[in-house]
């Protein structure tokens, strides 16, 4: 069985697919090394800390999933390399003016940051889920389950973003005067 999936890995070399594959996690790559330095802005403009928790327990996590990703790029025979990703680029843009545009020390600016949280939590959990099954498609077990890993724990940051803006902070923006 191990075999098959050594020539399975080893015909898809030149294949479309793989160099999809190869693209695909460039770019997950730029995204995950664009957030650890986005990350540590959004955690400081966060107001409670819940949420500051949240976002640097994340950053640790991130920090993680950039070496993880080095590790599949070293399984599959590739230097690391980024790729700009456009829709990572889009999303941090957007969170910062949401930063940019709120008050600072009010639950709106939370929610705010909650949202844009999500949004790259979403990108990264299709992005994931995708390579994962490219990975084993390709016969890249160990990259399947190394990127599956890092699936799992940005479903988790999402449920915990959703956690604790149910919890509190979309309450407590709700009850905060509109500024002029």
């Amino acid at each position: 069985m191990a075999n098959t999936n050594v020539n399975q890995a080893s015909t898809a070399i030149d294949s479309k697919l793989q160099t999809f594959f190869e693209d695909q996690l460039q770019d997950i790559y730029w995204a995950e090394k664009k957030l650890v330095k986005t990350l540590p802005k959004m955690q400081e403009a966060a107001t409670t800390n819940d949420l500051k928790t949240a976002i640097g327990n994340h950053l640790e996590q991130t920090r993680n999933h950039v070496t993880r990703l080095e590790q599949v790029f070293d399984i599959i025979g590739k230097e690391a390399k980024a790729k700009k990703c456009p829709a990572m680029s889009g999303i941090v843009d957007e969170g910062e003016d949401i930063i940019d545009e709120t008050d600072g020390g009010t639950a709106q600016r939370d929610v705010g940051i909650i949202f844009a949280a999500q949004k790259a939590e979403h990108y990264e959990i299709a992005t994931y889920g995708g390579l994962c099954q490219l990975a084993r498609t390709l016969g890249y077990e160990e990259a399947a389950s190394i990127l599956g890993q890092t699936l799992g724990e940005e479903k988790e940051a999402d449920a915990l973003l959703t956690q604790i803006a149910e919890g509190n902070v979309n309450r407590q923006a709700r009850m905060e005067p509109q500024t002029a």
